[in-house]
């Protein structure tokens, strides 16, 4: 992972556990439970697009080494030990 994403993963954390934080507060005052809702809806968006930035990198570096971290195991895979990387990965980021 360059430098650049790490910022990035680290910066939208910081946001996600502060919307966490928010959600918490709401449900503690007793708030309008659609206002909370839409706050989940937030929450589950900025989990969503952080999922997306993981699988990205993980898809560009580690699978496909374009990266400058990526992992060696990746430039000995065949196209087949490819492609089953990238089922499995996609299996756990959309369950």
């Amino acid at each position: 992972m360059t430098d650049k994403v790490a910022e990035d993963a680290k910066k939208r954390l910081a946001r996600i556990a502060g919307q966490v934080a928010g959600i918490q507060k709401m449900v503690d005052d007793e708030r309008y439970c659609v206002d909370i809702l839409t706050q989940v809806a937030a929450l589950r968006a900025a989990l969503d697009q952080f999922g997306v930035l993981m699988l990205s990198t993980h898809l560009e570096d580690c699978v496909y080494g374009h990266g400058e971290h990526g992992d060696d195991n990746c430039k000995t895979m065949s196209p087949e030990e490819r492609l089953a990387e990238i089922k499995v990965t996609l299996n756990r980021f959309l369950k």
